[in-house]
């Protein structure tokens, strides 16, 4: 799976390189975000803009990440998502857990210090 982890202001920034996030991929797309929480990251930014189109199987995969992350006492936020990615989000009511913003740095700031 083509996804690199940053870190910036105590900040982990996950940014997925594939357009297309389905089933077959999300093994490693999670063991990487419960890998950052394992290691204590509590603020964790997913970074889609280049993701065009998730499956019900992702919107899955990120509501357990939403929930790992919050029962770590920690925060996920998502940026860059793409319309038709948000459509399904909005649809499936994940946007009532998951907070989107439009770009990596507003996402960023929304963390605060």
């Amino acid at each position: 799976m083509n996804l690199t982890t940053d870190h910036t202001s105590g900040i982990a920034i996950v940014r997925i390189g594939e357009s297309r996030l389905m089933y077959p991929l999300l093994a490693d797309f999670s063991g990487a975000v419960a890998s950052l929480l394992a290691a204590g990251d509590r603020r964790v930014l997913l970074d889609l803009s280049k993701v065009t189109y998730v499956d019900s199987a992702t919107i899955g995969c990120l509501m357990d990440l939403y929930r790992q992350t919050t029962a770590a006492g920690g925060s996920l936020k998502l940026a860059g998502v793409q319309k038709r990615v948000e459509t399904m989000l909005t649809m499936t009511g994940a946007h009532n857990f998951l907070e989107m913003h439009p770009d990596e740095a507003s996402a960023v700031t929304s963390f605060g210090s």
